[in-house]
């Protein structure tokens, strides 16, 4: 293989070939540490035209392509596989530029290796918004949000990635490049192409470049968190939000009182936000363009009604940004502090907001019957639907130890959810984790279509095999 490499250097520069192992380290492993693989090469294109040029070279010597930006994801979908594969890494992280910024349209175009908090910020300094938000946003890149049509917590407003994103610049696997980097609202000529790729998780192209809506910034943003019993009293105090605030709810997050504890045990710094421990809390934020005394007047009232009608317990509004911040801080870090606990078993499912206190109570029953003394740390995005179903060790049980039971476990969540008519993955995506899942619950049809889709836009597997798409029935 030395002649391919020595092709791609000089395609991007020897320094931009990683082939060492030491080098190469940093882009085999995901950030949970649960997925590993090895590659060829690492390779860090500077350009759209680079990376065509290296696409090609790939395909020429028979070398498939493990697309990655920042390498945040929860699945395996950016980890090459393990030794004796013909894989290449194909980082975006030198493609970061900002091309295009046009105010009036509402958007600029940006590639895929910024930082999705480098795009927000830029957003701020001219008084709009890119409303994406999450975890990972000082790290994660704007490819690879696209790539898995990630959501954040602004998704009952302002939609997932794909709702964000007017056009895209895509290398396809003949190495050619497809400009479709239009910032049109409309556009009826033909199908969709851009949503092709948008979700796929490089299975299909590579995502080099993207026009990104931009929304004016608002007057006010006013952040509360309200004490609830159950998931019932959190449902209903999401539809009297929606009643008092409409459009102006941007998030509502559910919060239970195990992810509560997490955070503060392992961050001491972030205090439990009530002053006695409550089964579930919600996070929620209203944006107002009017101004934050009408905001805060919404806010009030509706907390105030939610408390008189007993949906709510307790209620605490952010008097400043700085508390606000620290309210956001303690939902951000509810992943970091499973992380600092250890491996649990991590479900992203999604469903029809009324079916989840079902949801919960049924798959709470059943995983309980089976392992009495685990822990269920459940979060997420109550507003869209997306429920983070977590199942930790029991007290005294190394963690380790009992991800054994991780099949046993996933199945038993991933048929609940589907059963209720929810899906299996909202916005973590399939990547390595759930390729058996994907067999299991999506339908024969479905699944020939997406194959159909995968040899008709990729013949040869160049992109990311092994990910997404179980093999083929022969």
């Amino acid at each position: 293989m030395n002649g391919f490499i020595s092709a791609c250097q000089a395609v991007v520069g020897e320094e931009h070939v990683l082939i060492d192992a030491a080098g190469k380290a940093p882009f085999l492993t995901d950030w949970r540490k649960r997925y590993s693989g090895d590659a060829l090469a690492v390779i860090l294109p500077r350009t759209a035209r680079e990376a065509a040029a290296i696409v090609g070279l790939c395909a020429k010597a028979g070398c498939s392509i493990v697309p990655q930006g920042g390498n945040t994801g929860l699945s395996g979908g950016a980890t090459p596989d393990g030794p004796g594969r013909r894989q290449v890494v194909i980082s975006l992280k030198r493609l970061n530029q900002v091309r295009a910024l046009d105010l009036p349209n509402q958007t600029v175009t940006v590639e895929a290796g910024c930082i999705l908090q480098h795009v927000q910020e830029l957003a701020a300094l001219h008084r709009c918004l890119f409303p994406l938000s999450l975890a990972a946003e000082g790290s994660c890149t704007i490819g690879g949000v696209l790539s898995t049509n990630a959501g954040g917590t602004a998704v009952l407003r302002y939609g997932s990635a794909r709702q964000l994103c007017l056009g895209l610049e895509v290398v396809t696997a003949d190495g050619q490049i497809w400009d479709g980097l239009r910032g049109l609202r409309k556009d009826n000529t033909g199908y969709a192409l851009r949503d092709l790729f948008i979700g796929a998780e490089g299975t299909l192209g590579l995502i080099t470049a993207a026009v990104l809506k931009l929304h004016p910034a608002p007057a006010a943003r006013l952040t509360a968190f309200a004490a609830v019993r159950d998931i019932d009293c959190a449902l209903a105090l999401l539809g009297m939000s929606l009643r008092h605030s409409g459009m102006l709810l941007t998030a509502f997050e559910l919060i239970s009182h195990s992810c509560l504890e997490y955070v503060t045990h392992y961050f001491p710094a972030i205090r439990y936000p009530f002053p006695r421990p409550v089964p579930y809390a919600v996070l929620l934020e209203l944006s107002d363009q009017e101004s934050e005394e009408h905001a805060r007047e919404i806010l009030y009232r509706l907390m105030q009604e939610s408390m008189e009608a007993g949906i709510v317990d307790e209620a605490l509004v952010a008097q400043s940004i700085d508390q606000a911040r620290q309210f956001w801080s303690l939902r951000e870090h509810i992943p970091l502090a499973q992380a600092a606990e250890g491996p649990n078993i991590k479900h992203d499912i999604s469903l029809a907001a009324s079916n989840i206190p079902e949801f919960v109570a049924r798959t709470d029953r059943e995983i309980r019957s089976k392992h009495p003394d685990c822990r269920i740390i459940n979060f997420g995005h109550l507003g869209d639907g997306n429920l983070h179903y977590n199942v930790a060790a029991p007290v005294g049980i190394a963690p380790a130890d009992f991800m054994t039971h991780q099949d046993g476990v996933s199945e038993i969540v991933h048929r609940r959810a589907t059963e209720l008519g929810g899906s299996i993955s909202a916005e973590h995506g399939i990547g390595r984790s759930k390729i058996e899942e994907m067999r299991r619950y999506k339908s024969p049809v479905e699944l020939q279509l997406m194959h159909a889709l995968k040899r008709a836009v990729d013949p040869h597997s160049l992109f990311n095999p092994g990910k997404v798409l179980p093999p083929a029935a022969s």
